[in-house]
């Protein structure tokens, strides 16, 4: 999510909902800017889109990307405690956040209510079950895939990435989930984590797809660029060519190999029928013989 763009600023109510109107798909984020979220605040709307959802919620959340503004979170009454970074600052409102879903009591209860109260301390309501394992961190580097481990969140990895040791893209991505892996290992978590990558993948199947993204040579290799002063980062190639072309590109991607979800970024700006098309595509000519399901 982006705030101060012309665009959808906070997520919930199209979470809402989408949840009302569907029964079985997933819903979710790539991501939510941690810093500029009041905790409790945003825990109060998660819980309320997926007991919407019915449970379904998958909500990406992270540090963020480069803004529309300069520092946009100061707008939004928030600012890194002294020696910290907006990054440490992004952390510590998810680990309140990813405190306060899990449903325990900790707010003193007025002794003169307006509604009665259940026993004991308080929790922020609605109340979710679940949604705590459901929270994934977009990770950029090997080191915060690492953290998120240990916090027990399930991993995303974008199209972009900082650039630790020049590889391609996803040779990157595969040993930050390696690492993530092994952290979630030691950090010795119940449950199997999750892991997802971003493709930009687009099938040529007809004039409309040649059109669009047909000689497209630009992009089929990764790109380097600086997301700020000092962040050197590497911008993943985009996938897109004749079936048969394509499923040999995508096979000896090793990240989306190394991953169990892949998650598609789509033009939007192309409108439903165009992407709807596109994701058709995909799932009738490649995902079938890659063994995607």
């Amino acid at each position: 999510m982006h705030h101060f763009a012309r665009q959808l600023g906070s997520p919930f109510p199209l979470l809402a909902a989408v949840g009302a109107r569907t029964k079985k798909i997933e819903i979710g984020t790539a991501v939510i800017d941690m810093r500029y979220e009041n905790p409790l605040y945003m825990a109060e709307d998660a819980g309320a889109a997926d007991l919407i959802a019915g449970g379904r919620l998958q909500l990406g959340i992270s540090r963020g990307s480069p803004e529309q503004v300069i520092d946009g979170w100061r707008y939004f009454g928030y600012a890194p405690q002294e020696g910290q970074t907006d990054a440490d600052m992004a952390r510590r409102h998810a680990e309140v956040f990813l405190q306060v879903i899990k449903g325990e009591g900790f707010a003193q209860p007025n002794p003169r209510p307006m509604f009665p109260n259940p026993p004991g301390l308080l929790r922020v309501e609605p109340h979710s079950e679940g949604l705590r394992e459901r929270i994934w961190w977009g990770s950029s580097s090997n080191a915060t895939s690492e953290w998120a481990a240990q916090l027990g969140l399930n991993l995303q990895s974008s199209t972009l990435k900082t650039d630790e040791t020049g590889e391609p893209l996803h040779v990157q991505q595969r040993k930050q989930i390696e690492a993530y892996r092994e952290a979630w290992k030691k950090a010795g978590h119940k449950r199997e984590p999750r892991v997802s990558v971003s493709r930009s993948i687009f099938a040529l199947v007809d004039d409309r797809d040649r059109a669009y993204f047909g000689g497209r040579g630009g992009d089929e290799q990764d790109q380097i660029g600086y997301i700020d002063a000092n962040t050197r980062a590497i911008f993943g190639r985009s996938y897109a060519a004749e079936p048969d072309a394509l499923v040999k590109q995508l096979a000896a991607d090793e990240a989306i190999a190394a991953a169990d979800t892949l998650l598609l970024t789509v033009p939007n700006q192309l409108g439903v029928e165009y992407n709807a098309h596109a994701l058709e595509s995909i799932l009738k000519y490649v995902a079938p013989e890659l063994g995607w399901r």
